[in-house]
Order: structure tokens, then sequence, then C-alpha cells
């Protein structure tokens, strides 16, 4: 399931409503409405951080005066978190007991945890 987006500034757990967006060659930064996507050299941060920015001295902030909001969730979100449920409601089936002096055992034996599975090399 993807998880909202967290604000970039560290240590902040709040979930991100703006975008910040720097113009080298223009000196500005600009805070805007969240970005549909997360793209490289820009910053999520949550309202408190998008309205506080500050920008170094000779720079200009270029901030969205509208309202932030956060975005709605999207089918995508809907159908990640019904599978997610249904992954986690599956039972684990129990493996046959294996010899522990076997130095290549037929099934190696796989982890869980969550939703991630530790798969052991092939032979």
């Amino acid at each position: 399931m993807r998880s909202p987006r967290r604000c970039s500034r560290n240590a902040c757990p709040r979930q991100a409503v703006a975008t910040l967006t720097y113009v080298y060659n223009e000196s500005t930064a600009v805070v805007g409405p969240l970005a549909a996507f997360a793209e490289p050299h820009t910053y999520d941060l949550c309202e408190q951080h998008a309205r506080s920015l500050t920008a170094p001295r000779g720079w200009d902030v270029v901030r969205h005066e509208g309202e932030f909001e956060p975005p709605p969730p999207t089918t995508d979100d809907l159908v990640a978190l019904a599978e997610a449920v249904r992954e986690a409601a599956r039972p684990v089936a129990p493996r046959p007991p294996q010899d522990d002096h076997d130095p290549h055992p037929q099934n190696p034996p796989t982890g869980r945890r969550g939703h991630l599975r530790v798969i052991p090399p092939n032979h």
C-alpha cells in the first residue's frame, strides 16, 4: 500500500500538503500545492513548514496563497489497501520439519515480516 507522503523536514511526522521547488537561475523558492508525484529535486512540506519557509538572503519566496489541503485518496490507494488486507488475512501454511544437519535442504526456510518476505538464494 502506498503511504501518504510525509514532510521532508527532518523529524517532521506530518503529512505533506505542499511542494517546494528551487529555481536556482532566478534565486527563487516556490511553495505550491502538493505535486501529483514526488519528483527529484523537490521537497514535500507540511502546512506549518510550507507557511514558515524562509529563503537565503537575496532569494525570493513565491508562496501559494490559498489553502493547502491533503490530497484525497485515489482508487489506487483503496485497491492497495484491499490487497494488503487480503494478504494479511491469508493463513500461513505450516512447513514440514527439516533435518538441521542437511547442508543443502530441499526447501530452504523463508522468513516473513509484515508484508515483506525473505527469499533464500538459489543453489
